[in-house]
């Protein structure tokens, strides 16, 4: 079982600021503190990570002290150790590129208004992949690792009996979704490359689940797409 005794309110109000950090940043670079589609970003952003922290501190702790292990520690698989990393990065360069290309410097022709509404209903889709995959999946961590310690089970209801990555895919329409709703296409770029790692991620990480964890050999063979239904 996880430490409750770690997550402190103190903790959690640090995160909450630190949440805040990103829509600034992306404001900020942008030139522009009036600038709409960075609003909808920012909003939806915040809401989504409020939310999802203060659910997990009342109704799941042990989830939420999972979500704050730091990298390299519980056993994480070496390569994985990479791929956290590569996504850190990635993450940084797409909030930090987004608002100078479709903003302050307008680096990419102006996005018309149906790809950029294309772009906010795949972030309603992201918001609700995030919050069922935490609601659904107290195993849900952040690193590749088998978590005997909780004693890791197979979770095969809700959204994992429709992929078997839902908060992946929630991942993979916030990149994309939010440089098509921003303007960016230099954001879907890195939105495409973080898709490509989050890809090579699931290999990774399926390869770990068939070999150590019981049952997911079984439920591979009842849920049998990874992130799209009927695609792959």
């Amino acid at each position: 079982m996880a430490d409750n005794n770690s997550i402190t309110p103190g903790k959690i109000v640090f995160t909450l600021i630190y949440i805040l950090l990103f829509p600034t940043l992306l404001l900020s670079l942008s030139g522009d503190w009036l600038w709409r589609e960075g609003w909808i970003f920012s909003i939806w952003f915040t809401v989504l990570c409020f939310a999802t922290i203060i659910r997990l501190y009342r109704h799941d702790p042990d989830l939420l002290s999972e979500r704050y292990r730091k990298p390299g520690t519980g056993n994480q698989e070496g390569w994985d150790r990479y791929v956290v990393l590569g996504l850190l990065i990635g993450f940084f360069a797409w909030v930090v590129i987004m608002p100078l290309d479709a903003k302050r410097y307008g680096w990419t022709a102006h996005f018309p208004l149906w790809i950029k509404t294309l772009g906010f209903t795949a972030l309603l889709f992201s918001f609700f992949y995030f919050y069922r995959s935490y609601a659904e999946n107290t195993f849900v961590s952040a690193l590749v690792r088998i978590q005997a310690e909780r004693r890791q089970r197979v979770i095969s209801t809700g959204v994992y009996g429709v992929v078997r990555h839902p908060m992946y895919l929630g991942g993979i329409l916030m990149f994309i979704g939010t440089p098509m709703l921003l303007g960016s296409m230099y954001g879907v770029v890195i939105g495409l490359a973080m898709l490509f790692l989050l890809a090579g991620r699931i290999v990774g990480e399926e390869k770990t689940l068939v070999n150590e964890l019981e049952g997911y050999e079984d439920y591979q063979k009842k849920v049998r797409y990874r992130l799209l239904p009927y695609i792959w």
